[in-house]
C-alpha cells in the first residue's frame, strides 16, 4: 500500500468507522457507568476503582500486542479484541455485584486495550509514507466525532431504556464494528515463510525505546487534557456557567475541523510546524479557561483547545509510526497509547490534588508549565536533530 498516493480505499474506510464505533461504545459509558457503580451501593471511591481497572488492564496488555500478531493474524487478534469488548460490555447487565462487575471492566480493558492499538496500526498500513500525518489525521476525526456525541448517547439510552438497554446498544454498537473489522481484508509485506519464521521467535517488548520522545510528549499532554477535562464542568460549575456540555461539544468540533488540514501540514513541513505552533495555542487555551469570567470566553477557551489538541495528537502519533519497521508498529502505537493513559490518568490525580490545594484556576495554569515542558523538549530535540544532521552532510 505504501506506493499508493491515495488512501481512500475500503480497508481504510471500514477501519476507520469500525474504530469510530469501538470508541463510541466506550464513551457511551463515561457519564453513564459511574451511576451503575452508585446503583450497587458503590462509593466515589470504588467508582475510581471500576475506572481504574479498566485503564490497568488496556495498559497491561498493550506490550504484548506485537507478540500476538506474530502467533495469529493480525485481523484475527483485531477482531479478538473487539469480541472481548462487545462481550464484556453486554455482560456488565449482570453485574449483581460490584467485585463481577470489577471483572466484567477488567476483561473489557484487555480487549480495549489490544482492539486500539491494532486499529491504529492497521489503518497506518493503508497509507503512503508520504501522507501518514494526514491520513492518521482522518482517521482520528471517527474517534472526536464518538468522544463528543457517545457521552450524549449513553445519557439518552439510560433515561430512555434503563441500564440493561444502554448496555445493549453499546453491545449492539460494537456487533457493527466487528463485522466492519471482518470485512478487512487482509494483506501482508511478509511471506509464509518469513511468518513462520516469526512465529519460531516470538518477541515481547515492555516498551519501544525509539518512540521516547514521542510518548514523552504526549504524556504531559495527557497529564493537562486529563485535568482539563476531568474538572471543567466543575471548574463551570463554581464560575457559573451553563454551558459545559457545550464546552465538550465545541472541543470535539474544533478538532474535528483541524485535523482536516493539521495533516497535511506534517506531511509537507514536518512535525515542527505543527507542535510548536500548537502548544503555544494550547498554552493560551489553559490559560483562557483559567481566567475565564463570561461564557463567551469559555467557548472560545474551547475553540483554542481544541484546534490545538486536535493538531497534536494525530501528529505524534504519525510521527511515532514513522520511526519504526511495518512490522513494529504495534510494540510503537501500544507504547504511545500507554504513555498517554498513563498522562490521562495521572492527570486527574496530580492536578486534582493541586486544585484541592489551591483553586482549579490556579491548577489550570499551574498546567501550563507541563506545555511548556513539552515545548522545550521538542525544542531542544530539533535543535540538535538539525546539527546532527549538518555534522552529517559535513563529513
Amino acid at each position: 500500500m505504501s506506493g499508493k498516493e491515495s488512501f481512500w480505499s475500503r480497508n481504510f474506510v471500514f477501519l476507520m468507522i469500525s474504530n469510530a464505533l469501538l470508541f463510541m461504545a466506550f464513551e457511551m459509558l463515561m457519564p453513564t457507568l459511574p451511576l451503575f457503580v452508585e446503583s450497587l451501593g458503590g462509593s466515589p471511591a470504588q467508582i475510581g476503582l471500576v475506572t481504574g481497572v479498566f485503564m490497568c488492564s488496556a495498559i497491561l496488555i498493550r506490550p504484548f500486542s506485537g507478540s500476538l500478531i506474530q502467533l495469529m493474524d493480525r485481523k484475527y487478534v483485531l477482531i479478538i479484541g473487539v469480541a472481548i469488548c462487545m462481550l464484556a460490555t453486554g455482560s456488565y447487565m449482570f453485574s449483581t455485584s460490584l467485585a463481577l462487575l470489577l471483572v466484567f471492566r477488567l476483561v473489557h480493558g484487555f480487549g480495549f486495550g489490544i482492539a486500539s492499538t491494532l486499529y491504529a496500526t492497521s489503518a497506518s498500513d493503508e497509507l503512503p509514507s508520504r501522507r501518514m500525518g494526514e491520513g492518521m489525521g482522518y482517521f482520528g476525526v471517527g474517534e472526536t466525532v464518538a468522544i463528543s456525541v457517545g457521552p450524549l448517547i449513553g445519557i439518552w439510552m439510560l433515561h430512555a431504556a434503563g441500564f440493561d438497554g444502554l448496555f445493549s446498544t453499546g453491545a449492539g454498537i460494537l456487533l457493527l464494528s466487528l463485522v466492519m473489522s471482518a470485512w478487512v481484508r487482509r494483506h501482508s509485506t511478509r511471506t509464509a515463510a518469513e511468518a513462520a519464521k516469526e512465529r519460531t521467535k516470538v518477541r515481547f517488548k515492555l516498551f519501544e525505546k525509539r518512540v521516547l520522545l514521542q510518548s514523552s510528549l504526549v504524556l504531559l499532554v495527557g497529564v493537562v487534557a486529563g485535568g482539563v477535562m476531568s474538572f471543567v464542568a466543575l471548574f463551570a460549575k463554581e464560575q457559573g456557567f451553563t454551558n459545559a456540555a457545550w464546552f465538550f461539544f465545541t472541543v470535539a468540533m474544533a478538532s474535528f475541523l483541524v485535523r482536516l488540514v493539521s495533516g497535511k501540514i506534517y506531511d509537507t513541513k514536518g512535525p515542527a510546524y505543527i507542535l510548536i505552533p500548537a502548544g503555544i495555542v494550547l498554552i493560551a487555551a489553559i490559560i483562557m479557561v483559567a481566567t475565564s469570567r463570561t461564557e463567551l470566553q469559555f467557548l472560545i477557551a474551547a475553540v483554542l483547545y481544541g484546534l490545538s489538541f486536535g493538531a497534536i495528537f494525530p501528529a505524534l502519533q504519525a510521527w511515532a509510526i514513522s520511526v519504526v519497521g511495518e512490522h513494529e508498529r504495534e510494540d510503537a502505537v501500544g507504547s504511545f497509547y500507554n504513555f498517554f493513559d498513563l498522562g490521562i490518568g495521572s492527570g486527574s490525580l496530580v492536578l486534582g490534588a493541586v486544585a484541592g490545594l489551591t483553586s482549579y484556576s490556579t491548577m489550570y495554569l499551574f498546567s501550563t508549565l507541563l506545555i511548556a515542558a513539552y515545548l522545550i523538549i521538542f525544542v531542544i530535540y530539533s535543535v540538535l536533530d538539525k546539527k546532527k544532521s549538518r555534522n552529517t552532510l559535513n563529513v
